[in-house]
């Protein structure tokens, strides 16, 4: 008996399988739809469009309006395109950058920096500040072509060894954060030519491979505190500008003279008593601010006249805070008031810079090798500079300028 075949019509199951495909196509899409008018469905897209928002650290003010949330992606990208350039919002003193190369942020919604930041490796300048931003990330030393890094007014308590590969890097501002050192590896960035490390309150020492900065012109390491100068600032040969005011040094390394560029020298609100004969030898300097109050000693040469030297001599103030009527809380805290000072004596120091000369002793400074101010035939009135809320002594040449206040006390 042989086999028995059936035969059969190929399109009644081609029919079949079309009209399956068919049915199950209309179920998918019935499904899809009813998802898409589903609130779970809803409320879940919400719930991931706002943690990327938080975790982009974008503020709940610019994507929730009157209690609803905008989940548009484009409204994302613009949101995180505008913070990383601000092409038409540039500061006037900044107009000569081209935007493109420039990263901006500022803000305290700010925790830490976009992601999509580290893409951006092309840029050339980063301007940080007023953000609660704590961490510099190691990706840093992917923007080869960084020059400048400013970083004020933050709450960075630590700065990554990586910064040391930025070899171009002119300019670091990390002032008024809270860094308590300074990486070793940024002696490796040579071309470095400014260094701002003020206001940071806890700082107390600076690495020695910072002595491979050779082309540094500027330091400002005040409102710190230092018991000395750094053996590696003394190592900066080209140093102009050194600020350490507000720090608690008590005398001056007698090899100060090796800073043979040196031209401006603050070192007001420290202890010191004297101030040593070989700064003498420093040829270039034309401006020395100390706090006079501690001084009963200094080389009678600095006063001279003759001399291209503006010396002042601040008188700290009694009054240590700035306090409420009833003096149980401080106006201030200690970083704002210090940031306050700087803001005041440099708006001063530039108007000193127009003056020809000041007085070079304040009253009752005696000493065996110095001339007091009562034994000179003085051309200088005494007057008082506020500084922070309070108010330091200062010094006007005589005739007293316009804007000058009058008498020994405002």
């Amino acid at each position: 008996m042989g086999h028995k075949v059936v035969v059969f019509d190929i399109s009644v199951v081609r029919a079949l399988w079309e009209t399956r495909v068919k049915k199950h196509k209309a179920w998918q899409k019935k499904e899809a739809e009813r998802l898409e008018k589903s609130a779970l469905e809803k409320i879940k897209e919400e719930w991931n469009f706002v943690a990327e928002c938080r975790r982009k650290g974008i503020p709940q003010a610019a994507y929730c309006k009157n209690g609803f949330i905008d989940t548009s992606v484009r409204l994302l990208d613009k949101i995180e395109r505008n913070a990383l350039t601000r092409q038409s919002s540039l500061p006037k003193d900044r107009g000569k950058r081209s935007s493109a190369f420039v990263f901006e942020l500022s803000g305290e919604h700010w925790t830490e920096l976009p992601d999509s930041l580290k893409e951006q490796t092309h840029l050339k300048e980063w301007h940080i500040s007023n953000t609660l931003i704590q961490i510099i990330p190691t990706y840093i030393e992917l923007f080869q072509a960084m020059r400048i890094l400013d970083l004020p007014k933050n709450q960075i308590s630590h700065l990554p060894a990586e910064i040391g590969c930025l070899k171009n890097l002119k300019e670091l501002n990390v002032s008024f954060n809270h860094l308590k050192s300074i990486p070793p590896e940024l002696g490796d960035c040579e071309n470095l030519d400014r260094l701002d490390c003020s206001g940071n309150l806890e700082l107390m020492e600076l690495p020695f491979e910072l002595s491979n900065l050779k082309q540094v012109t500027f330091v400002d390491i005040s409102a710190n505190k230092f018991s000395s100068v750094p053996i590696c600032v003394l190592r900066m040969s080209n140093l102009q500008w050194l600020d350490i005011s507000n720090n608690n040094l008590i005398d001056l390394p007698q090899d100060i003279d090796r800073l043979e560029e040196l031209q401006s020298f603050l070192l007001y609100k420290n202890k010191l008593t004297y101030l040593p004969y070989s700064m003498l030898n420093l040829k270039k300097l034309t401006l020395l601010v100390v706090s006079g109050d501690h001084l009963v000693e200094l080389p009678t040469a600095l006063c001279d006249s003759s001399t291209p030297l503006k010396f002042v001599s601040l008188r700290d103030n009694p009054i240590d805070n700035a306090r409420c009527e009833d003096g149980d809380e401080i106006m201030e805290s200690e970083r704002d008031r210090q940031h306050f000072d700087k803001e005041v004596m440099k708006a001063y120091i530039e108007d000193l810079k127009e003056r020809e000369t000041v007085c070079p002793l304040p009253k009752s400074q005696r000493g065996s090798s110095m001339n007091t101010h009562e034994e000179t035939d003085c051309k200088w009135d005494c007057v008082w500079l506020p500084v922070g809320g309070v108010f330091d002594g200062a010094l006007y040449p005589n005739p007293r300028p316009q804007n000058a206040p009058n008498g020994k006390g405002i």
